[in-house]
């Protein structure tokens, strides 16, 4: 909404003729009308010979009366003193009318209540047409003018906005929409995005989060995802330069995940659910577009991933056994929160046989030694995504998460002698002076465990990580504001 035409002192009511509601109050306004005590100007947003019976009629035309003043329900009846609003009802209803009028006896003839119907101002297929009428001015960004002839998804790729996959086309009318998924100003600064250190403002995320075909109640989470990338911490400018296939993973985790409908479990590293897809993909885009991350400038991943497209998926908390990731990282439960994980895509782990706890954490220890390389200790995280099949067997055991977690360093402990430069006959490996030392695959909370999927199957994944401590990265988990 915003500033728009003052309202005159007095009574004032809102209709169309198009509202049975409005045709029904008709006689009752005209009463109103004919009192000496009141005041009344209509705004009609339909027929500017309606209603009659009423002196002073205003054809609300281009609605900026019904958009600014935030009428979604006709008729409105509006009390008026000074140019401020001091009361409002919304339909028919003889004691509410009474009361915001000070005129009795209206309506005898009439039902006691009537709902009334949809204003003009927020029919689906004006309301953005309006937005941009009327709102147009809040947006900083320029505007790039196309040619009648030209076609605007070709025209994005030629300008490098894409990630190799068709855009959304950002109109002035879906940007505004997204904001309204925001209590945010669009004016906002979110966060300085690497590598080329630009201030990105709410604004921007939108357009970028209009590119990857987001939802408005989408544009929170990409927001807090950015605020998260763009954090000392995550260090995303190392991560786009380096020549490791890794980048940003998106981990959802709270009320957020059922209310814009995310999927946790079938398919859920995989594509087919629009929130899952497009939350990992606007982030993406916002490193592109606004921070100059683009793959062979900045961006120098030797092979890169699939993941480097989008990477975003909710952890399936209804059906862990365990506290869910952000809750571990200091959170409320009722908290919804985005933690931002330095990942390469994710390899699969197969156990159909393991009903025992220790045999089944024996296999996952025995896929998490290869992360990145066998024969280096202490250098990767990793998340390990448990399925629920392979979830249930923990339960059934009572293992704790944090059982779990101390039986995989357990296991992942690594023989000095065996991790050695040309042991093995690998080359690769750690330094020769650990040769008698025991090392650990894993920092002490350099394995994060989350649980998702789909409940027949017994799989597990492994999302292997960049190089972790300060000169690389660390997972960063940000609350998702409003």
């Amino acid at each position: 909404m915003g500033d728009g035409p003052l309202l005159p002192d007095g009574i004032v009511a809102i209709v169309k003729r198009d509202c049975p509601t409005c045709r029904m109050v008709e006689p009752v306004l005209a009463q109103l009308d004919a009192d000496p005590h009141v005041e009344l100007t209509v705004y009609t947003q339909d027929d500017a010979s309606f209603p009659s019976g009423v002196g002073k009629v205003v054809l609300d035309e281009d609605l900026a009366v019904s958009y600014h003043h935030g009428i979604e329900t006709v008729p409105t009846l509006l009390r008026v003193e000074g140019g401020v609003e001091r009361d409002r009802t919304v339909g028919w209803s003889r004691a509410q009318w009474t009361a915001c009028t000070g005129v009795d006896g209206l309506g005898q003839e009439l039902p006691d209540m009537r709902p009334g119907c949809g204003s003009l101002s927020v029919d689906p297929t004006m309301v953005d047409e309006l937005r941009v009428r009327f709102e147009g001015h809040r947006l900083a960004a320029r505007r790039v003018q196309v040619g009648a002839l030209e076609d605007e998804i070709e025209t994005m790729f030629e300008r490098g906005w894409s990630d190799g996959l068709p855009l959304v086309p950002p109109t002035e009318a879906r940007v505004l929409r997204m904001l309204e998924g925001t209590t945010r100003a669009p004016g906002d600064v979110v966060a300085v995005v690497p590598p080329d250190l630009v201030e990105c403002t709410v604004e921007k995320i939108a357009i970028n989060a209009v590119l990857a075909g987001c939802k408005p109640e989408y544009l929170p989470v990409v927001i807090a995802g950015v605020e998260a990338a763009c954090t000392d911490e995550f260090n995303i400018h190392g991560l786009l330069a380096t020549t490791m296939p890794v980048g940003p993973v998106m981990i959802v985790n709270g009320p957020v995940r059922a209310r814009i409908g995310m999927n946790a479990g079938v398919n859920v590293l995989g594509q087919g659910n629009r929130a899952n897809s497009t939350i990992g993909r606007a982030l993406q885009l916002v490193i592109r577009n606004v921070g100059g991350g683009r793959p062979g400038g900045v961006d120098r991943a030797a092979q890169g991933n699939p993941g480097k497209l989008t990477f975003c998926f909710p952890e399936d908390e209804e059906g862990s056994p365990w506290e869910p990731l952000h809750v571990e990282r200091g959170f409320d439960a009722g908290a919804s929160t985005v933690t931002l994980f330095p990942g390469e895509g994710p390899r699969g782990i197969v156990d159909q046989l393991s009903r025992e706890a220790d045999s089944l954490a024996r296999t996952y220890a025995a896929c998490l030694l290869t992360v990145q390389h066998p024969k280096l200790p202490m250098a990767f995280d990793a998340v390990l995504v448990v399925g629920p099949e392979h979830g249930r067997v923990f339960a059934e055991a009572g293992w704790t998460k944090a059982q779990l977690r101390e039986r995989l360093h357990e296991l992942t402990l690594m023989a000095g002698k065996d991790i050695v430069r040309g042991a093995q006959g690998i080359a690769e490996g750690a330094p020769e002076w650990v040769g008698d030392a025991q090392l650990p695959k894993f920092r002490p909370d350099g394995i994060l465990i989350v649980h998702a999927g789909g409940g027949a199957g017994l799989f597990s994944s492994i999302i292997g990580g960049w190089v972790n401590g300060e000169t690389g990265s660390q997972p960063v988990t940000k609350e998702i504001g409003a």
